[in-house]
């Protein structure tokens, strides 16, 4: 009982900090305009058609490009190609194994921000559609914020998303300058909406450049 208390007081400490200090350092060092350390590379799977490795903080992203593959006889003929997206988690990523709901609704929000959200997943999705030579507008990358109170925070934590007033995900094309998609929640004032699309935007373009570089040395990790 004594640690379910000192664990909800830590949580209602880091809500009233994130709240009201103009930059209290988060609880992995990051200021509030801070993104993870990134580290990017291609050609992690050598039997796909492209692939890429996203590491950003714990969290770790492999996704494989298998194609073109000839569409189903019973699917209408179409000149356009077809993006196909399937997320699962590896065994040992969460105390739920299997493929659950949550799977199922990342992997059609996946396919909504490329033709999303997860912003990790999309950037590196982006990145190994790249290297399987598909042809693309641009590059897309992905960034998201949350809200507390007057502040807003950069690519947050699990347990800073648990207590936030509002979230926004931006997934955009730096080179065309242009979102393709943008998910809201909570409670947002316009100002406020414009800042914090202007800081996904920012760390979009910033990200593609890591991306970028990924491509023209496959050979190199790319971080930032």
């Amino acid at each position: 009982m004594s640690h379910a208390r000192s664990a909800r007081g830590e949580r209602e400490e880091l809500r009233r900090h994130l709240a009201v200090d103009s930059d209290w350092p988060r609880a992995d060092g990051r200021s509030f305009h801070d993104c993870r350390p990134a580290f990017m590379q291609t050609g992690p799977t050598t039997a796909a058609s492209g692939s890429a490795y996203a590491e950003f903080g714990k969290t770790k992203v492999i996704v494989s490009v298998f194609g073109p593959r000839e569409s189903k006889k019973a699917m209408m003929y179409s000149d356009t190609g077809r993006l196909n997206c399937n997320v699962s988690y590896t065994t040992f990523a969460t105390a739920i194994r299997g493929q659950g709901v949550d799977n199922k609704e990342y992997s059609a929000m996946l396919h909504k921000a490329l033709e999303g959200d997860l912003p990790i997943i999309i950037s590196c999705a982006s990145l190994a559609l790249a290297d399987a030579g598909i042809m693309m507008y641009d590059l897309v990358t992905s960034v998201s914020v949350s809200c507390f109170g007057k502040n807003i925070i950069i690519d947050p934590t699990s347990d800073e998303e648990a207590w936030q007033d509002g979230s926004l995900v931006v997934a955009y094309m730096p080179a065309r300058k242009e979102i393709t998609q943008l998910t809201l929640t909570g409670e947002w004032s316009d100002g406020k909406i414009t800042n914090a699309v202007e800081l996904c935007m920012d760390a979009c373009s910033k990200l593609c450049d890591i991306l970028r570089e990924c491509l023209k040395d496959p050979s190199s990790l790319a971080s930032e």
